[in-house]
């Protein structure tokens, strides 16, 4: 098959599909490879380097004539343009928070397959992972800078000093991204209390951390009482292909402490917040109801090349498997197959069919 690889065009977005690494992997395998001009470039992958791999470095027009076209983040309005009936996209989609884009891919007949909603045999999402411990990770250094009085935020450094107590951070979900945060939160010293609706998950934190990280049960009540006393709040809570809960109103918003930060890692999917909406890495703060908002919604853009390493060894065996025969790949693998999203003009994800309700 012949494989497309475009360069990334969204905000910031240097992350490139696969490495010169991964190109020599899908060529040794019989498939032809072309990679966009630069694609990699920023992160020290060179147009000659993926030549020696085996790639031919092209223009958009000759990448986006593949048959498969492998990228990282959801096409834009300019890519979509350049898909046609029956190709094959395989990248990050996050379609339950981008209706437009949804439609947009069912009228040019793709069949689009999403890196986060493809499931391993124990019900994992292992194209999701990566991504979700690096912005986990980075959650925690966003939160530093927000409340930073430069943007807004009430002055706050999450470790205290000697004589003046540690921040309050306050983290919603205890999945990849909320472990993620809580680990990194628990090392520079600030007072972390983690939410889960699953108490085998709060038992875990528990065990790792003992009275290093505080455990509370996910409801209303606890949301409300935890968030108003907090400096730093992080959204990491995720449901499977669909839209994230809205755990936070306006009210609970303005209830906060005037300066408090928001880290709302599922942006991607919506955002847990009332208050939320998309941002980028160029323009990443704004303040709503008092409280400094980070919601970017593509974190790990900005350790590109961290994140393309870790991303391009957990897809490429997806990869090779689709390029090999793409209906056979999914029908042989029930979890894969919960990667297609799009396919015959039709939304093919039932929890996203829920919430997109076309």
């Amino acid at each position: 098959m012949r494989i497309g690889i475009p360069r990334e065009i969204k905000d910031h977005e240097f992350r490139v599909a696969a490495t010169p690494a991964g190109v020599a992997g899908m060529v040794a395998a019989g498939h032809e490879v072309v990679v966009e001009r630069d694609a990699g470039s920023a992160i020290g992958f060179d147009d000659e380097a993926y030549r020696r791999a085996g790639a031919v470095p092209a223009d958009a027009a000759e990448v986006y004539a593949a048959d498969l076209i492998f990228k990282v983040k959801e096409p834009q309005p300019a890519e979509v343009e350049r898909l046609r009936a029956g190709q094959w996209l395989f990248c990050y989609l996050h379609l339950a928070a981008a209706p437009d884009l949804a439609r947009a891919l069912m009228a040019r007949n793709v069949n689009a397959v999403a890196f986060e909603t493809v499931l391993d045999a124990r019900q994992r999402t292992p194209l999701l992972a990566p991504m979700s411990e690096i912005a986990g990770r980075l959650a925690i250094q966003a939160g530093m800078r927000a409340l930073e009085m430069k943007h807004g935020g009430r002055g706050v450094l999450l470790s205290g000093v000697p004589g003046v107590p540690p921040a309050r951070v306050v983290i919603l979900g205890g999945g990849m991204v909320g472990s993620n945060a809580a680990r990194l939160a628990v090392g520079v010293g600030a007072d972390v209390t983690l939410l889960d609706r699953d108490a085998d998950r709060l038992r875990h934190f528990d065990d790792l951390y003992g009275g290093e990280l505080g455990t509370r049960f996910s409801n209303p009540a606890n949301i409300a009482e935890c968030v108003t006393h907090a400096d730093l709040v992080v959204g990491a809570a995720y449901v499977h292909g669909r839209r994230a809960p809205r755990l936070l109103t306006r009210d609970l918003i303005r209830a906060m402490p005037r300066g408090a930060a928001l880290v709302d890692v599922a942006i991607d999917q919506g955002g847990i917040a009332e208050t939320s909406h998309a941002t980028t890495h160029s323009a990443p703060f704004f303040v709503e109801e008092g409280v400094v908002h980070y919601c970017v919604a593509n974190m790990p853009g900005a350790v590109a090349r961290t994140a393309t390493l870790a991303l391009a060894e957990a897809t490429l065996p997806y990869l090779l498997k689709l390029a090999a025969d793409p209906r056979s790949a999914l029908d042989a693998d029930a979890g894969f197959k919960a990667g297609l999203n799009v396919s015959g003009g039709e939304i093919t994800h039932p929890g996203l069919a829920a919430d997109l309700k076309f």
